[in-house]
């Protein structure tokens, strides 16, 4: 590396959550950026857990494209190849957090609470594998949500 290069760190600007953070978190990133819509169902649901006593926070939201790229990077050494990485972790250019359409849910409880009463949020979980992640399917407030995917890997808008 020339000595003029620079590595670019990457951190909460880019969407990481080092500390699990509050739904209702403005100044961090990751959920200020997310969809307004998705925003909207979810402070709506964690406004309604509250109620209930469960506290719904944020461990993941909008990422960057670059930060994106970097999870996929770890989960390929972690996992050993790609195709094995795409089971947890999408590409940039496919990623729903990128777009801001998803979330990853901290706490057992909330994740508990939000598989019970999500749907009436539009708030499905889509992954069998990744109970933490959330998108909004505004259909599910009338018809529930859709079935889940094995993994990312098996979902069509990951095979772009």
């Amino acid at each position: 590396m020339l000595s003029s290069e620079r590595i670019r760190v990457l951190g909460k600007a880019d969407g990481a959550v080092p500390e699990p953070v509050p739904v209702f978190d403005d100044a961090t990133p990751a959920v200020a950026n997310l969809d307004p819509a998705l925003l909207g169902a979810l402070r709506a649901a964690a406004a309604d857990a509250a109620a209930d006593g469960v506290r719904i926070f944020v461990n993941g939201g909008w990422r960057s494209p670059e930060y994106q790229e970097q999870l996929l990077r770890r989960a390929v050494s972690k996992y050993g190849s790609p195709e094995e990485a795409a089971r947890w972790v999408a590409t940039p250019g496919t990623s729903a957090h990128v777009s801001g359409d998803a979330v990853d849910i901290g706490r057992a409880e909330a994740r508990a609470w939000l598989s019970k009463h999500g749907a009436r949020y539009g708030l499905c979980q889509i992954y069998r594998n990744e109970p933490w992640h959330y998108e909004l399917r505004p259909e599910a407030v009338e018809q529930g949500c859709p079935p889940m995917y094995a993994d990312p890997s098996h979902d069509p808008r990951m095979w772009r």
